[in-house]
């Protein structure tokens, strides 16, 4: 059974960064193309970045392009979502997500973490 935990959310002021991780466990990464998703209250589930089981493409939503960067690290089994220049709109719940590639479905999930961007 995949089983993805996030971690990394918190509180930061506009213009700030943070890393999110998100750590994989009972399956290699190199299996799963894992994706970044985040749901606001009020709006709808938003993918906003993907990247192939193999490390080798990414997809980035034009919300967060050029401000959001996803990584992966295969020792670690784990991806981050590096998040520059935040902005207020970005707060939301922040969740990984585990399939074979990048799409909108997904089977396995995290918990989420929150993001709060405020002064």
């Amino acid at each position: 059974q995949l089983q993805l935990v996030e971690s990394g959310g918190g509180l930061v002021q506009p213009g700030g960064s943070l890393r999110l991780s998100c750590a994989v466990s009972g399956a290699s990464l190199d299996y799963y193309a894992i994706k970044w998703f985040r749901h606001a209250p009020g709006k709808e589930r938003e993918g906003v970045s993907c990247i192939s089981s193999r490390g080798t493409s990414t997809e980035t939503a034009d919300s967060v392009k050029g401000r959001f960067t996803i990584s992966r690290e295969s020792a670690k089994n784990t991806v981050y979502l590096q998040m520059n220049s935040l902005k207020p709109e970005d707060t939301a719940v922040y969740y990984c997500a585990a399939d074979t590639h990048c799409g909108d479905f997904f089977i396995y999930w995290g918990q989420g973490t929150q993001v709060t961007v405020s002064s």
